[in-house]
């Protein structure tokens, strides 16, 4: 029986407009082309998990507006219980104004809108959802404070908990990371939680290690191309992923924690868990957008059968 799965964080639509170049400061230029896609961490995560065949639900909140009908349309469409998302009556959805050039190069202004109001408040009123779940994961998209107090409910109540930190905070607080069962940033954010640099393998593995002695019990490092990297007090491993022609790599670390806890939830040991996340996301990479690049369970085991061989 599949454990259930509780995706806490953040709700946007991403207005993603194609242009040949760049507009200077106090220049127009005209676009190509707009598309309106679903997006924000937390919903590509649960998106993930729900397409991926997870029992899912997430907590969040929109604007009472087109946008917000457009998540929870999107999530509900692919399996996610959206029955206690927030819908703000002061704030709009949350949006990502994303400009994109003939040469791939882009630039991004995101307004959190609702997603302020995904607040300690609003977690208490949804106790049960806490109480009922068996994982829970969030990132670092909503307030500080509400990502905080569902670390510590979560293992108040025995939860797995696992935090995507990302954007990567400074730092986070050493009674947080005391309480994390898996944390899962890419290695910019490796670094910057350690408070280091550095781009080997090894400075990797330092890293991951200097947060295993604050109390993390496992630190899984997506290393794009290269694929993962776990370490724990009993193994240092990397995870080689299968080798793609990358066209858009917008929300493939989302789909590899919806896909990794999905696994986890099914019974799956931490190795055949992280090659399973390993295998979606290298799909995920192959498409564009962010919730429109997400492969179903299918294609993922297909691509895992041909991982295997």
């Amino acid at each position: 029986m599949k454990k259930k799965i509780l995706i806490i964080g953040s709700l946007n639509v991403d207005m993603v407009i194609e242009m040949k170049r760049m507009p200077l400061v106090g220049e127009t230029v005209l676009g190509t082309q707009l598309n309106y896609i679903p997006g924000g961490k937390g919903a590509n995560q649960a998106c993930a998990a729900g397409r991926l065949a997870g029992d899912v639900m997430m907590l969040g909140c929109v604007g009472e507006d087109e946008f917000g009908d457009i998540q929870n349309n999107s999530l509900s469409e692919n399996g996610v219980d959206t029955g206690c998302f927030k819908r703000s009556k002061t704030q709009k959805t949350g949006t990502a104004s994303i400009y994109v050039d003939e040469n791939g190069s882009n630039s991004i202004v995101v307004v959190a809108g609702a997603n302020q109001e995904c607040d300690v408040s609003y977690l208490q009123e949804h106790d049960d959802a806490i109480k009922a779940c068996d994982y829970v994961i969030l990132q670092m998209e909503i307030p500080y404070e509400a990502i905080f107090y569902a670390v510590k409910r979560a293992k108040e109540l025995g939860k797995t908990v696992i935090l995507n930190p990302a954007p990567a905070p400074d730092s986070l607080p050493d009674e947080i990371l005391a309480r994390l069962d898996y944390i899962t940033p890419n290695e910019t954010e490796l670094m910057k939680l350690c408070g280091r640099s550095g781009e080997t393998l090894e400075d990797f593995i330092e890293g991951a290690g200097a947060l295993l002695q604050k109390g993390v019990k496992n630190v899984l490092v997506t290393l794009g191309e290269r694929g993962a990297l776990l370490v724990n007090e009993s193994m240092t491993e990397i995870f080689p992923t299968r080798k793609v022609v990358s066209v858009d790599t917008t929300a493939a670390g989302d789909c590899f924690n919806g896909a990794f806890v999905v696994a986890l939830a099914e019974g799956k040991g931490q190795k055949e868990a992280v090659t399973f996340a390993n295998a979606a996301s290298s799909i995920a990479v192959t498409r564009n957008g962010a919730q429109t690049s997400i492969p179903s369970r299918e294609e993922t085991d297909e691509v895992l059968k041909s991982m295997s061989i």
